[in-house]
């Protein structure tokens, strides 16, 4: 009798926190957004068809006004201080042609989010207060489904510093833009 097969889990059996080299340490192919917060893994869906073509249009409106000295990259790893590792749905960064596993928080312009429905909180709230306390200059946050805002770093919080009219986000800060969010 052939014994019974192995369960197949999305992440191996972990005892203990997870750390930020265990987490780069799992499998590229599991389909999944990894992220980690202080020992604990945040495993959300990989984003819907929607979420991707949004992604695509703010990706397409900044690439012609990104500052020299800058890249804008979907989906990379940011090292935050501690045992937290993100995974912004695209960052600005101030390392052109870095060749790396991750990006540390310093070297981020702007982390951006769009929020899908397995990641309100998470990108409404603990994503922005984590990447204010690691001090990225800008959080751009995009409801698919309400306003984009993109808020600047302010004595250590973010503050509001644009807001989506019409669909249409406009700012001078850190760059001048204007993104029409419009389906």
């Amino acid at each position: 009798m052939a014994a019974p097969a192995e369960p197949h889990y999305l992440v191996p059996k972990h005892d203990g926190d997870w750390t930020v080299e265990d987490v780069l340490g799992l499998p590229e192919d599991h389909g999944s957004r990894i992220e980690l917060v202080d020992g604990g893994l945040l495993v959300s869906p990989t984003p819907k068809s929607g979420h991707q073509r949004l992604l695509q249009k703010l990706q397409v409106a900044l690439s012609p006004v990104l500052p020299a000295g800058t890249e804008l990259l979907p989906g990379v790893n940011v090292r935050l201080p501690g045992q937290r590792l993100l995974i912004p749905d695209f960052a600005v960064v101030t390392t052109p042609g870095l060749e790396v596993v991750y990006y540390q928080a310093q070297d981020l312009l702007i982390a951006a989010e769009i929020v899908s429905p397995s990641s309100r909180v998470q990108d409404r709230v603990l994503k922005r207060q984590l990447y204010a306390e690691a001090g990225v200059p800008f959080y751009l946050l995009v409801e698919t489904d309400g306003p984009a805002v993109l808020f600047e770093l302010a004595d250590g919080e973010y503050r509001e510093s644009a807001r989506s009219e019409g669909g249409k986000l406009t700012f001078t800060e850190p760059f001048a833009a204007t993104l029409d969010l419009t389906r």
